[in-house]
């Protein structure tokens, strides 16, 4: 059972609690005794019961794109499932906006999937005798909005997943990724504040894929839903999710930010599936960053920031405003000309053309702006506040320095099975 409370901003959206799903008879069997502790093939053996989801627990926050990931039969694709209660769980509460569905009837139930939550699947289930704006306006359809209406917001999600000028096609006329979008369009139509999303994208070529996945991401940025996306494909998971859980054998094993599970992961299983991740793909700015070693504040003229860089032993200084707001760099070079100037303003010392990164910057987008300028690559967050800065020498050695982290665990892992073996 894991849990990620605490560890996000925002308002919880679903919360789930002691979830389970039990398939066979005599499912309350499994839960009122002591095969509630047993392995999923003693269960099975003893009673004929497959446990599917095991007590698991966690919590999505709003706007958040929140990833399950596992292997075949880990139980990713049923949890989800009982989330939308298109699968009745056996036990435990699932909570949306504050309202556990588990106690929902049927009209509650039709409502809540009209209205708030929306589900995507892997094999699209279009319409094949409805046009694409037929099939994007279906829901809207069902929940009584009038044709002008419902063809009007089926119009502009069209145009939000790039297919204007196919309104009037039917979905045989469609490539797969055509097909996947009208399937996201339809989603969308009704507005939901929650997507689920049931490996959309692994019926997909490659090139498709990756394309839905950038889509898919700019979607999010405009949109803000919340997401609950189920994969198997570790990339996939890596690249889109703000938070991944792990799933094997019904059980959330491991739950983090990407850097923490590919960083940090919890026990063989998931070291197994991280190991050839790169870590430059999940390892951000701001867990490399340092406090920036010299500040210059725009109100101390030319000559007080050439003094402090003096005393600094620096060659620059970051200059900042009130609030710490990021202005620029400024060097001992340029500062001593507007002495020798006699100019009043240290902004005429900035330097052109110095990026900045956000926190969240992942380490691969950090190379070619340190290939760019000698100098720290300053880091600003969404306020334009100046938050850290990051030697040209630290990118590397952060690669340098996670690799040989995973060679020592290597190494530890090999001389433990040696003397396992010896013994």
């Amino acid at each position: 059972m894991a849990n990620n409370a605490g560890s996000q901003n925002g308002e919880v959206c679903i919360e789930v609690e002691g979830l389970w799903k039990i398939f066979g008879p005599n499912a309350e069997q499994v839960l009122n005794s002591e095969l509630r502790t047993a392995t999923r093939d003693a269960i099975l053996e003893e009673t004929g019961c497959v446990v599917a989801v095991r007590d698991v627990s966690f919590k999505v926050r709003q706007s958040e794109l929140f990833v399950i990931m596992g292997l075949s039969g880990s139980g990713k694709s049923t949890l989800i499932r009982c989330i939308l209660r298109l699968i009745e769980p056996t036990a435990g509460k699932i909570i949306i906006n504050g309202e556990n569905i588990c106690d929902y009837d049927d009209k509650q139930l039709m409502t809540l999937r009209r209205n708030t939550m929306s589900m995507i699947f892997q094999h699209f289930g279009l319409f094949p005798h409805r046009s694409v704006i037929d099939n994007v306006a279906y829901g809207l359809k069902v929940r009584g909005a009038g044709k002008a209406e419902r063809y009007s917001k089926a119009q502009r999600v069209i145009e939000k997943v790039g297919l204007t000028g196919w309104e009037d096609y039917y979905p045989e006329a469609l490539s797969g990724g055509m097909q996947q979008r009208v399937g996201i369009a339809r989603a969308l139509a009704n507005d939901p504040e929650i997507l689920l999303m049931d490996e959309p994208f692994s019926g997909l070529d490659p090139l498709i894929r990756r394309q839905m996945q950038d889509e898919l991401i700019e979607l999010q940025g405009e949109l803000q839903k919340t997401i609950l996306f189920v994969t198997h494909d570790l990339d996939e998971a890596l690249k889109l999710g703000s938070y991944i859980a792990i799933m094997k054998d019904g059980v959330i094993i491991q739950s983090g930010i990407p850097e923490e599970v590919v960083t940090s992961p919890a026990g063989d299983y998931v070291r197994e599936f991280v190991q050839d991740a790169s870590p430059a793909k999940v390892i951000t700015a701001g867990s490399i960053m340092t406090e920036p070693e010299t500040i210059i504040y725009d109100w101390q003229g030319p000559k007080a920031a050439l003094h402090l860089l003096k005393n600094a032993k620096s060659d620059h200084g970051f200059l900042v405003s009130k609030g710490r707001k990021y202005l620029g760099l400024a060097t001992k070079t340029s500062l001593s000309k507007l002495v020798k100037d006699n100019v009043k303003s240290t902004i005429e010392a900035l330097e052109p053309d110095i990026a900045t990164c956000t926190p969240d910057a992942l380490l691969e987008d950090l190379f070619a702006l340190a290939v760019a300028t000698r100098y720290p690559i300053p880091v600003v967050d969404e306020k334009g506040k100046l938050v850290g800065e990051i030697e040209n020498e630290t990118i590397l050695s952060s690669m340098v320095q996670y690799k040989e982290t995973e060679s020592k665990e290597e190494v530890k892992e090999t001389g433990t099975e040696e003397k396992d073996s010896d013994a």
